[in-house]
């Protein structure tokens, strides 16, 4: 008999769970994984405290060979967790029973705080690495997308119209100038978040007196985490700070699929995510396709900024053990990693694929017959007439053009005052949107060639 799906979240539904995240991060996040990072640190602190002469090395030896997550009771462990409220203490019960007589020296001196917490931050190690791999391929993505469209003309745009003319690799950079520094960024991030956590109780390390720092050095070198330089039980600015740059990545993404989704649009149509048969089709409409990489994506980063401010009210503690905002991060952590690892995937496909109209794109820069370089003729203007008064002799011609009476260039020549300063050839030269693209490719150019990966192998060309 085929046993029913149980699942209630989108992050480890059947139906979506590969929408809204990754088989890898998930791994990072299971419960299999957690408790394993749980009695990793459990087997490491008894290591450590053989060391440091705390325990008889043969018990270190003994914990070491024992303590096996895959040996657990996970239905007994899941029962005791919800009487106890932490999963350490009943844990600690039956990796005793499994260690034997060396299992007396487990989780010595510990607190249960102190190996969840450093069981997270080698989870979050492994997360960030994740991403920091899924953010190196897509920045090499949109490299791609700025070098291949370093000169193709579009229409620029603000307020949602059109505003000056672009490139095409020139918003392809701009994506990519977000990612490179979030790529700065992740790269900063480890020596802040990935620290050890080991107090004790209080945080003091009371219960082993002397030896505690001696302790806690040793511990993290077993991990090869960072050795804190305070107990940071109610410090919550290294996981805040680790989701909020989560918040920022998937916002950067929102922000292209916000573009793509809006460029898709049939009145646009100057871009569409990979055609794969089937892929965004609707139930009733066959001529749809709908840019789901993008819905998903603008999803996530929606989600992820709740996490955010979720972790930032965590990080507000009471005095030296928090009654309650430390649990809304077993919450907030793993799903903003899995939202992110998520819209990254999603990022990798839909850019990675990206179908550019360079046909439709020119087509719609030439939609408004000259007005979108309006600004063209006023700058050149402005010399022989003064600023203010070609501004207001360009905005009536804009005025006259949209109201149906020729192109831009055909009315400013039908204006004396602009025709003893320009004829209908410098006319005609300025208004066209390809001849004012200012210095989008030199933009273009910069930007890859700050890229260490890119300032060897410049190429420029469409």
């Amino acid at each position: 008999m085929q046993v029913r799906p149980t699942a209630t979240t989108v992050l480890d539904s059947i139906l979506y769970r590969d929408a809204f995240g990754t088989p890898a991060m998930r791994g990072v996040f299971s419960d299999l994984a957690r408790v394993s990072r749980y009695v990793e640190v459990e087997v490491a602190l008894a290591q450590a405290e053989a060391r440091c002469g705390l325990i008889p090395p043969e018990a270190a030896a003994e914990i070491a060979r024992l303590a096996k997550a895959e040996a657990l009771d996970f239905d007994l462990l899941g029962k005791e967790t919800d009487l106890v409220g932490y999963p350490i203490l009943p844990l600690v019960h039956q990796l005793a029973t499994q260690c034997g007589e060396a299992g007396r020296y487990l989780h010595w001196g510990a607190t249960t705080q102190d190996i969840m917490d450093t069981a997270v931050v080698l989870q979050v190690r492994d997360a960030l690495a994740l991403v920091a791999s899924d953010v190196d391929s897509l920045r090499e993505i949109l490299a791609g997308l700025a070098r291949r469209h370093r000169g193709t003309p579009m229409a620029g745009r603000t307020h949602l119209q059109h505003a000056l003319p672009i490139t095409f690799g020139y918003k392809a950079a701009i994506w990519l100038a977000m990612f490179d520094r979030h790529a700065e960024r992740l790269a900063q991030l480890p020596p802040r978040v990935l620290v050890g956590s080991f107090g004790g109780a209080a945080g003091t390390l009371a219960s082993l007196g002397g030896d505690g720092l001696e302790v806690q050095k040793a511990l993290c070198e077993e991990l090869g985490l960072g050795v804190p330089v305070s107990t940071w039980h109610v410090a919550r600015d290294g996981f805040a700070e680790t989701v909020n740059l989560l918040a920022l990545i998937t916002a950067s993404l929102g922000k292209i699929a916000l573009d793509v989704m809006i460029m898709a649009s049939t009145e646009f149509g100057e871009l569409y995510e990979p055609f794969t048969q089937g892929r965004g089709a609707s139930s009733t409409m066959p001529q749809k396709r709908n840019p789901i990489s993008s819905e998903l994506m603008l999803a996530a980063a929606k989600s992820v900024r709740q996490h955010a401010g979720l972790m930032l009210d965590a990080m507000i503690q009471d005095f030296e053990r928090a009654t309650g905002p430390w649990h809304a991060e077993w919450i907030a952590i793993p799903e903003a990693f899995l939202l992110t690892a998520g819209a990254l995937h999603q990022a990798k496909f839909a850019l990675g694929g990206l179908v550019v109209d360079e046909a439709r794109m020119a087509r719609n820069l030439g939609l408004t017959d000259g007005l979108i370089v309006a600004e063209a003729v006023m700058m050149r203007l402005a010399p022989a007439l003064g600023r203010q008064t070609a501004h207001d002799v360009v905005y009536a011609a804009c005025r006259a053009a949209a109201e149906g009476q020729g192109t831009l260039s055909d009315v400013l020549a039908r204006d004396p005052a602009v025709a003893r300063h320009l004829d209908r050839a410098a006319l005609d030269r300025l208004t066209d949107p390809a001849n004012y693209l200012g210095l989008a490719d030199e933009m273009v150019d910069r930007v890859l060639a700050s890229r260490p990966r890119d300032s060897d192998n410049q190429n420029t060309s469409r």
